[in-house]
């Protein structure tokens, strides 16, 4: 995307959250061209200060940081002490946003990234979860991504899920979609894209489609409306 094109996406009302899966200075760069506000989710600390990045806010229990990264940000440490959430959910409570792209969620450990798929459905919060491979968001009831034909197009249902689509190579209609009976990973676009759904649906692009994706969440969508469960 050109620098002028990017720009204009950038919204000072929206956050990158830095977590403590292993995550790169090139790709919470990313992040931040979209999200300028930074920050970090308890063991994201250490990295940002490995990095020499330095947070508007460290949120969580601070069971995970370093006391270098606790002394470094001292002055801008919210502590939450209760354990009945995840230091991922502490953060979007404590700095809720108009969009969040989280980087440092994907990877690592798999049962941090469930929790934090469950929270993202939990709260109805807009994130972006951004790894080197992916881009996750839970599907708002209609979406149109502006594809490029042969793009990956995966769906994931969190619960039972059916709608509509078109310019997907196996279109989605009439289908119910759950975890344990049909999932759509790897379907493929042949174009533009639009979708509309009911339920609860995980939608995972290759994380270069980030822009398209950042655009598409904002934007009002194309296309008929989802057919009831």
């Amino acid at each position: 995307m050109p620098d002028s094109k990017r720009t204009a996406l950038i919204d000072h009302g929206f956050q990158t959250l830095v977590g403590g899966a292993p995550t790169t200075t090139g790709l919470i760069d990313i992040a931040l061209t979209y999200a300028p506000r930074l920050v970090a989710v308890d063991g994201g600390a250490n990295t940002l200060l490995k990095l020499g990045r330095r947070p508007d806010l460290v949120v969580g229990d601070l069971d995970s940081i370093s006391y270098a990264a606790r002394t470094a940000f001292a002055d801008r440490i919210v502590h939450i002490s209760e354990q009945d959430s995840t230091d991922f959910a502490k953060a979007l409570r404590t700095s809720p946003a108009r969009l969040t792209i989280a980087v440092g969620f994907v990877g690592a450990r798999v049962d941090h990234l469930l929790s934090a798929l469950t929270e993202i459905a939990r709260s109805r919060a807009r994130v972006i979860l951004l790894g080197d491979d992916d881009c996750i968001c839970l599907m708002p009831p209609r979406l149109s991504l502006d594809l490029v034909a042969g793009t990956r197009v995966s769906l994931w249902p969190l619960g039972p899920a059916g709608g509509t689509s078109t310019g997907l190579k196996w279109p989605i209609d009439g289908l119910s979609f759950s975890p344990t009976t049909r999932t759509g990973t790897s379907n493929e676009a042949t174009g533009p894209v639009t979708l509309a759904m009911q339920g609860d649906m995980l939608l995972i692009l290759p994380a270069a489609e980030l822009p398209k994706l950042v655009v598409a969440v904002q934007s009002p969508p194309r296309g008929a409306p989802a057919r009831p469960l």
